[in-house]
């Protein structure tokens, strides 16, 4: 590699920021929008440039971009398809917006597309809502933004009133069909999740979803978590060990056996108060284990009290041996966090 060419990549580095999209696409990592603070103001991130930063030689480079480019905005929720990128929701200087744009990541051209769909209603506009791709549609959870007086209606949904404007944060769901152009409402016929933004909805199965934590419609940190069974529409709320660790901000990955890991954001509702951040993992167990796992778990989380284990335990294979005891250092004592 030429050495200026080199120098030239270790240098250029994407700014800091926050409430942007990132999506990954083969070995790439597209980062689009954001904003970042300055002084006492927030400043958004040019609409016209997107960064890609290559996983395999760690560089990053600034592509420019044309076409129907969105506004500059931040809480935009994205995800990719088919090697493109689509964007929905966001807010900008003045509101949020409930427009869908799309951008093809692979062609090298980086021109961006304002969708215009074919029929249904579109969400009302919004943003630090999420969303999951399932069979060629993107079906969209929750978050911040304008209440339509249209939209209020006898399922009651959780909103606020504000002097100048219906203001609320959605527990409603919606589809858009790629293959039709389509909106459409998705209406659970199970007991729902209260409204939030700043929430996470997590793939766990082919068809389930697992919501934890965000903000709730009246300002306060949740640590509820429910599963979505995206066919039969039906949400069930999951008992889990975390009820006095509420989260929001915070991210949330797929794990082995369908777990999924959450880690950092705030305990505090950051809008009043921000006493710091979290640096916890939560691990939270949506499926039924496996045999082999109960059996791991087990051994791992009592070895120590109990004298037949730690007896018996080199008897076992030398992988089953090695796993184990890598399994063991998961329920080691550990410092108190927040």
């Amino acid at each position: 590699m030429d050495s200026a060419f080199e120098r030239h990549c270790s240098e250029l580095v994407a700014r800091e920021r926050s409430g942007h999209t990132a999506v990954v696409e083969e070995d790439l990592l597209y980062v689009w929008g954001g904003y970042l603070s300055i002084a006492d103001g927030e400043v958004f991130l040019p609409n016209d440039e997107i960064w890609v930063y290559d996983l395999e030689q760690g560089a990053w480079e600034m592509f420019h971009m044309s076409g129907e480019i969105p506004p500059s905005m931040s809480g935009t929720c994205g995800c990719s398809l088919n090697g493109h990128l689509y964007i929905f929701g966001g807010c900008d200087d003045n509101e949020q917006t409930n427009q869908i744009y799309c951008v093809n990541l692979t062609d090298g051209k980086y021109m961006w597309r304002k969708i215009v769909y074919e029929s249904g209603s579109a969400p009302s506009p919004r943003d630090k809502l999420s969303c999951w791709v399932y069979n060629e549609r993107i079906i969209y959870f929750g978050g911040y933004g304008r209440k339509l007086l249209t939209n209020i209606d006898s399922r009651n949904r959780s909103f606020i009133v504000d002097e100048a404007s219906w203001e609320t944060r959605t527990s409603d769901i919606h589809c858009l069909d790629f293959k039709t152009w389509t909106w459409s409402e998705i209406i659970p016929v199970s007991t729902s999740p209260v409204g939030r933004s700043w929430h996470t909805f997590t793939a766990v199965s082919d068809g389930g979803l697992f919501l934890f934590g965000g903000l709730s419609v009246d300002c306060k940190p949740m640590s509820d978590g429910w599963l979505l069974d995206v066919e039969t529409k039906k949400w069930r709320e999951v008992q889990h060990p975390f009820k006095d660790k509420p989260r929001l901000w915070h991210t949330a990955s797929p794990g082995k056996d369908s777990d999924v890991i959450v880690f950092g954001g705030s305990c505090d509702s950051i809008l009043l108060v921000d006493t710091g951040h979290c640096n916890d993992a939560l691990v939270f167990q949506t499926q039924p284990y496996p045999l082999f796992r109960i059996c791991e778990d087990y051994i791992a989380m009592n070895l120590r009290n109990n004298e037949t284990l730690r007896y018996q335990l080199p008897l076992l294979p030398p992988k089953l041996l090695t796993a184990v005891q890598t399994r063991m250092s998961f329920y080691r004592p550990t410092k108190k966090q927040r």
